[in-house]
């Protein structure tokens, strides 16, 4: 069976990549990026090609940060483990809070982004550069997704690198599907924005679980409930 933190990373790609801050950019991001209109004939195949680069440019970066993790973490001993996992879900929980909106927490307020000034003469390099600068800085409704990955990481330090890869594909196979698909996958953005209003709602919920589980240490747990269910039934 699929470890269950594995499987929690991927979604929290996903919720980033559809989180008010990052879908309403993305297709003139897109377009920006490859230097074409979305609207050009021909211009699909470099859309969907700049789209693999800045995939692989923040990919590369939470690879690093993956690595890092695990060099730091794996030698701990199972006590500090126990805390670690404790101080993981009491952060989750802080960043669950902070996006339902009862506190505030000054530093995701604001916007850090690494400024990317050059356009190289080869576009896919341009892209590369873009997702690693993406990776680095954040967007105050995507940073509690990916600090919560983050602390995540920190209560399974063997598995920061795979956690972190984890994310990266939940947050790169859109990128990728609105770069292949890109007139259908603006039809369906403009669409789907009247829903963005509840995003905080439940995505704010959904952390508030995950972290409670955490802390407690039945995240597995109830997934293993879960698993001999679906066996049963």
């Amino acid at each position: 069976m699929v470890e269950t933190t594995v499987i929690v990373a991927f979604i929290a790609g996903l919720v980033s990549f559809v989180s008010p801050c990052v879908l309403p950019l993305i297709p003139g991001f897109l377009a920006y990026l490859s230097g074409t209109s979305t609207g050009q004939q021909g211009a699909r195949l470099k859309v969907f090609l700049n789209s693999v680069a800045f995939v692989l440019g923040f990919s590369v970066i939470f690879a690093l940060l993956g690595v890092l993790l695990n060099t730091v973490l794996e030698r701990v001993s199972y006590n500090v483990q126990t805390w670690l996992s404790r101080l993981g879900g009491i952060i989750i929980i802080l960043f669950a809070l902070y996006i339902l909106g009862l506190i505030k927490i000054s530093f995701l307020e604001r916007e850090h982004k690494l400024a990317v000034r050059k356009k190289f003469s080869i576009t896919y390099v341009t892209s590369f550069v873009f997702g690693a600068a993406f990776a680095v800085g954040w967007t105050p409704c995507v940073s509690a997704i990916l600090g919560s990955v983050f602390a995540l990481a920190v209560t399974k330090p063997a598995l920061g690198f795979v956690l972190l890869i984890s994310y990266a594909l939940g947050l790169g196979i859109p990128f990728l599907l609105v770069g292949l698909f890109t007139t259908q996958a603006i039809n369906l953005i403009n669409k789907s924005t009247i829903f963005l209003k509840y995003f905080n709602i439940i995505v704010g919920i959904l952390l508030l679980i995950l972290g409670i589980l955490v802390f407690t240490n039945k995240l597995n747990v109830v997934a293993n409930w879960f698993f001999a269910a679906s066996l049963l039934s």
